[in-house]
Formats: C-alpha cells, structure tokens, sequence
C-alpha cells in the first residue's frame, strides 16, 4: 500500500488536534482529544505532560479508524509556545510544565532584561521576554523549587519533549526555540551568554523544522503504526498555523484564534521594532520571518464570560453577541488574561468595563468583550501597516473566526477582506504541520483551495473610529496610558 498520507499533530492549550492530509491536500481524517490545566496558586497554570501522551494516543487511533497507518508517510508536530518542560537526564519531567498562561515570573523577567540589557536582548532574540518565556519561567523555578531544579538537566518546550517520547530526539526547531528567550535570530543558534545568565542547563539542539526523526519502536507499539515512521521536528503552532492558512508569502497576515490570538505578517526580512510592538518569529522558509502579536486572552476570555453569564461555551457566547445592539454595549478593556501582549506589552493591564447599567444583557456584555478584542486585533493589523505591508486580505482559522457574524466584525474593524476555509476551522497549525512533514520527504502539499471571503462594509468604518477613541480614551482614564 502506499505511504500517500501525512499526519499533523497540534498540541494546543487545552487540547491535542489532528489531521490525516493526502497528497492532493484533502483532509481524509480529522480527531481531537482535550486535557486540563491545573491552578495550583494563583497566576499557575500547569499541565501534566503524561496528559499530552494520552491524547496523542487517542487522537492517532481515532485518524487511524479512518485512514491505515500503513498509508502513513510521517507525522509533523506543532505545539503552543512558550511552554516549559525541565527534564532529567532521561527526558523524564522533574514536575508539571508550566505552560504560557502562567503569569508567575514576571519578577524574574524584569531581571533577566536588566541583566541582559532589554534592548540587546530583544536586538539579538527578536522578543521582548517578559514572564512567559522559557527563561524566566525557568528562573523563577530555580528560587522557589530548588529541589525539581537540582533534578533537573533540561530545559526543554512542549513539543521537544512530545518529539523525544516519540523519537529519543532531543531536538527543537527555529520558531519554537524563539520562545525561549535566548536564540539568537541572526546567527541561527543558542546564545550562550543569555543563557548563562538565567542558569539553564543544556538546551535542545537547533534544526530546521522539516527534520525527520525515525519513531522508536516503543512508540510506535504503542501508537499502532509503523516502527521507525518519519517524525518531522516542526514548528511552533503560529508558524505551522500560517503555513496552514496559505498565508505564506510576503505581506500575507495570518489570523490564528484559539485560547489565545496569534496575529502574524510575513516578511522577506529580519526586522525589529523600536517600541518592540512585535515579536520576529523565525518561519518554516529560510530568509522569511514572521512579525508576531499575540492577544493573551480571546477564546479563554469567551470562555470565561460564557461560563459567567450561564451560557454554554463561545459559540453561544457570540450568537447572543450577534443579537446585541452596538449603539449601547458597554466599552470593554479584555485584558483578563494577566496583562497584555498584543501591540501593547504590558503585564499590568487589567480588564474592565466601562458604562454598565442595569439595563444591560448579556449579549451586550458579549458584544462589549467582542469589540475590545477587536479593536486590539486592529491595532496589531495597524502596527504592521506601519512598517509597509500590504493592507491585503487577512487569512483566518480557530476559534472564534469560525463564527461567519465574528468574521463580518473583523472584516469591518479592519477594514479588510478576510479569508476563511469554508468550515470556518480548518485545524490549520495541524494541518501546517503536516505539510512541514511532507516537505521533509521533498513533497509539497496543495494549500487549501475551498474558502469563503467575507468583505468589509463601508458603512462601518464610521462607527469603528468612533469605537476605537473611545475605547483609547476609557484605557487612559482608568490608567492604562
């Protein structure tokens, strides 16, 4: 039989995605499989990696109902980042991974970046580190658990040690190791004095994403496909995301809604930002880069308020949206999610809302919530305006832009055409993935062909300038500069 299909594997924040791609781009199987998040204290947020290898399990047999794993010609790997996972000299975790929502090393940041000069650092690693990287997180571990640091002799992102269970690789890719805070962009590898000033011992070797690793044979016993299937290393969940998307080549803007929102900007070179208002993320493609805004809390912040009003999950949430008078929802600051990455890079952002009376809805609380999101999706899609990219179409996927009334308020916000695969979710980071797989065997898969295209109104724009002083403004007045 022939090996004629590639598998993508997404480990996102709440749950583990998959997809079986043939050689003419068709999705022939799709599965998912969710795991939970622990709170320990306040600000923790950590999962068990364990959790991670039961849902590859579940996932790998539910796209094996569908499609033979003998027809499998390799598996690629796409994870959330940062995610922190410090290993012994086994791979074996000294504790649970403390994943990117975790708003615990912020100390620890603002050391690292006075350590380090914050300007140099950001010039040679292409990001502004703040709590949610790798080194810091590592830092703060290294204070207040000294026993799990002592044990540990690794420090390693969610999907290297995913790759290591799979392969007995040690391995990590360009996009992913930018999530550490120590990679240095321009020479293409760890920059040792970084890490030595956070302490971390040794770190993963650096290869390009399309590497492919033989799978062990315990693995695979365990899996129920092939022994020594190719796995691709792969790439950070934006990047492979994008790839996805079609969003690949310069002046292209990917959309990537989930937990948390990731805006990325193709571009044909490495260039940074005096008010470091982006990350520069390296791409699947030598000499491109990805311009990077991340919105902390999108899909979480649905979620939450969903919960709180009794309704059940987004898709609920936004349909009461939909329903709601713009002229009187409250004005919604949504930083909920522990400060604000975004265009804005402050941790000390907090949410509010402004102009609530008695005769508010829940729906208007939605539509408040879905209109300050916006409004930041805007202003990432600004920003990126301002360094010369094209105002072209914006490539959308996940989450909330599954949602045809959310995508119409994108499109106007924005004032741009967006572009959606046609089911509204294409499980695009999984499907780029597999795409990074096929290219690691020198074949190249189709993009996705089928979409729908959703045009800006004119009659709007209008009212989003409006929207977008006043919500300025209401930052401004409670403190938010």
């Amino acid at each position: 039989m022939t090996a004629d299909v590639w598998v993508g594997l997404d480990l996102g924040t709440s749950g583990l995605k998959g997809v079986a791609v043939c050689s003419d781009g068709t999705v022939l199987a799709r599965g998912q499989h969710a795991y939970p998040t622990s709170h320990p204290e306040h600000g923790a947020c950590e999962q068990d990696p364990h959790d991670w290898l039961v849902a590859v399990a579940e996932v790998v047999a539910q796209l094996s109902v569908e499609v033979d794993p003998v027809r499998w010609a390799a598996i690629g790997l796409s994870a959330m980042l940062p995610t922190l996972v410090t290993v012994d000299r086994h791979g074996v975790p000294t504790g649970p991974a403390i994943t990117w929502e975790d708003g615990r090393a912020e100390a620890q940041s603002d050391v690292l970046r006075e350590m380090a000069d914050a300007e140099l650092l950001y010039r040679r690693t292409g990001q502004w580190v703040d709590g949610r990287y790798l080194l810091p997180m590592w830092m703060r571990l290294r204070e207040t658990e000294p026993e799990r640091a002592a044990r540990t002799t690794g420090v390693w992102a969610a999907k290297d040690w995913l790759l290591h269970e799979l392969t007995g690789s040690s391995s990590t890719d360009p996009s992913t190791a930018a999530g550490f805070g120590c990679y240095d962009l321009d020479r293409g590898e760890w920059d040792q004095v970084l890490a030595g000033v956070a302490s971390v011992p040794s770190l993963p070797d650096v290869v390009a994403c399309s590497t492919l690793h033989p799978m062990s044979t315990a693995a695979a016993v365990r899996l129920g496909v092939p022994v020594g299937l190719p796995v691709a290393v792969g790439a950070a969940d934006s990047v492979c995301g994008a790839l996805g998307m079609g969003a690949h080549a310069a002046g292209d803007v990917a959309y990537v809604a989930g937990t948390s929102t990731v805006i990325l900007g193709i571009w044909g070179e490495h260039v940074l930002d005096p008010d470091h208002r982006f990350l520069v993320t390296p791409t699947w493609a030598r000499g491109t880069w990805g311009l990077e805004m991340d919105l902390v809390a999108t899909g979480s912040a649905f979620r939450w308020l969903a919960g709180l009003v009794g309704v059940v999950g987004e898709a609920e949430l936004l349909a009461l949206a939909a329903q709601a008078d713009p002229a009187d929802a409250p004005l919604v600051l949504p930083y909920v999610g522990a400060g604000e990455q975004g265009a804005l890079w402050d941790p000390d952002l907090a949410g509010s809302i402004i102009g609530l009376h008695m005769g508010h809805t829940a729906g208007d609380l939605a539509l408040g919530l879905v209109q300050g999101i916006l409004h930041e999706s805007r202003r990432c899609l600004r920003t990126l305006e301002g360094l010369g990219l094209e105002r072209g179409a914006i490539r959308v996927a996940g989450g909330s832009v599954s949602d045809p009334w959310f995508r119409q308020q994108l499109a106007d916000a924005s004032g741009r055409v967006v572009i959606a695969p046609s089911d509204g979710d294409s499980d695009a980071s999984a499907i780029g993935a597999a795409m990074i797989a096929a290219e690691g065997q020198r074949v190249q898969l189709p993009l996705l062909g089928c979409t729908s295209t959703t045009q800006p109104r004119a009659s709007e724009a209008a009212r989003w300038h409006t929207l977008a002083q006043r919500l300025e403004r209401a930052r401004g007045l409670i403190g938010h500069g």
